[in-house]
């Protein structure tokens, strides 16, 4: 009879861990803390607190971003609740606010650095030294071109020079953090978050080429089935990480996706506002879609299982994303994002 408890606790326990293991992941963005005079892209510390102590207290399996990109693209299985913090522009506020708090509880995080306000000591921005020191206590770094320009607009007014342009952006940065912050800096895989969170389908063949998983802007989780040259990142700041947000976002599940039928994100006159067809792997009668302004998108059902959604009125530039989501299991929601990047 001993045996057989034991057998059975060693099934039950196998069977619990399997269960527990996910292939998706929840991606955080945030840029500055504490800084309340760029409303947009600053977060409160007394509100940033309160998202970290959520996550510790609620036992959230906390990675860099390199390892579960790795474990995705690997197809290896994920801890249970797995989130990873990333931060873009290595703005000073990192090292004075954020990173105490992120080392008080061992917590890693992943800094996005665009290199040239750092090689020309802007106060605002890291030092190497202060990144150094942070790479000993769960930091590590990537690739965010070296002067943070609008890749994809540049590249269209200036279409003869693009790749020559747009490599010598990645390039330039990489080499510097490289020589200055060697091992911390994510090359297996080498990431790059593109500046703005805007790409388009030539701007993501390049990056690839060059060796790069791409990092966006647009919100969802991300999973082994991701576009890995444009991951998303829920933002974290300009009113978008309110706690009950925060608790939302986390749990989130990757809408089932079976295709996308614009995999694109220009807009101008001849196409705004756009159309986008998603067919689903399983009918979700309740799918919701909105424009970044909050605004209901109409909804044509083409078949159980595939969405025609189209905003009623065009876009305003520079940017919008089309959102959509469904309700999951218990409190959890599906969640899809899409870019569109909106010409003058």
């Amino acid at each position: 009879m001993k045996i057989l408890i034991n057998y059975i606790f060693v099934i039950f326990t196998i069977q619990a861990s399997l269960l527990a293991m996910q292939n998706h992941a929840v991606v955080l963005q945030y840029h500055r803390f504490d800084e309340m005079k760029y409303p947009s892209t600053s977060i409160s510390m007394e509100l940033f607190t309160q998202q970290v102590e959520y996550l510790v207290k609620n036992n959230y399996t906390v990675w860099p971003l390199s390892k579960i990109v790795k474990y995705l693209l690997e197809k290896k299985e994920l801890p249970d609740k797995t989130v990873s913090i990333t931060i873009d522009d290595a703005y000073h506020s990192v090292y004075t606010k954020a990173y105490p708090l992120l080392k008080k509880y061992k917590l890693p995080f992943t800094i996005f650095v665009n290199s040239a306000p750092i090689v020309h000591e802007s106060v605002h921005y890291l030092t190497w030294d202060e990144m150094r020191e942070m790479g000993k206590y769960g930091a590590e770094y990537a690739n965010h071109t070296y002067s943070h320009q609008y890749l994809v607009r540049d590249g269209i007014k200036n279409p003869k020079n693009y790749k020559k342009y747009v490599t010598k952006e990645i390039e330039m940065c990489e080499v510097k953090i490289e020589k200055e912050l060697g091992k911390k800096v994510c090359t297996d895989p080498k990431i790059l978050a593109y500046p703005f969170g805007e790409y388009d389908v030539r701007l993501m063949k390049l990056v690839k080429s060059l060796g790069y998983v791409g990092v966006a802007q647009n919100s969802a989780p991300i999973s082994r089935e991701s576009n890995f040259m444009a991951l998303t990142r829920f933002p974290m700041s300009g009113g978008f990480g309110e706690m009950d947000q925060f608790v939302l976002k986390i749990n989130t599940l990757p809408l089932p996706l079976e295709s996308i039928s614009n995999k694109d994100t220009l807009l101008d006159k001849s196409n705004n506002p756009p159309f986008l067809i998603l067919t689903l792997k399983k009918p979700l009668k309740d799918l919701q879609c909105f424009t970044s302004d909050g605004k209901k998108i109409t909804m044509q059902w083409l078949t159980e299982t595939t969405v025609k959604i189209e905003s009623e009125l065009p876009l305003l530039y520079p940017r919008n994303h089309y959102t959509c989501t469904a309700h999951a299991k218990g409190n959890a929601w599906y969640w899809y994002s899409h870019l569109w990047i909106v010409l003058k």
